[in-house]
């Protein structure tokens, strides 16, 4: 039984429920705004709906729709999450201090110099 509370209480599990949750309202808000996009672009091509449209007796209105749901998906996850979010991580890189070259690395650098510096000796 302990090992069943320690899965539930992690701290992951309980990251992953809540992203689960954010991303269906996400999809119902993306949905809702594609709806009004696809109804104003019917407007324009007069069609009451893109389900309803037909190219030569062939029913490619429910493609079109899906094609119009994804593309508008892909963007507003990008403009809406993808894009403020590598803004935020770039200022926060910014505001990070640069970490101080361990001895090793230090030591490295150096051997490679007098190694390049013994190459031009020879």
């Amino acid at each position: 039984m302990q090992g069943f509370k320690d899965f539930l209480l992690r701290g992951n599990l309980i990251e992953l429920a809540v992203a689960f949750i954010m991303g269906t309202v996400f999809a119902a808000v993306v949905k809702a705004f594609t709806d009004i996009f696809v109804a104003a672009l019917g407007l324009i091509v007069n069609v009451k709906g893109f389900d309803e449209l037909r190219v030569a007796g062939l029913p490619v209105g429910p493609f079109i729709t899906a094609l119009v749901t994804f593309v508008l998906t892909a963007a507003v996850i990008y403009f809406a999450v993808v894009l403020p979010y590598n803004r935020f991580s770039e200022l926060r890189k910014k505001d990070e201090p640069e970490k101080a070259a361990s001895s090793e690395d230090l030591l490295a650098e150096i051997r490679d110099l007098l190694a390049s510096q013994n190459r031009g000796r020879l």
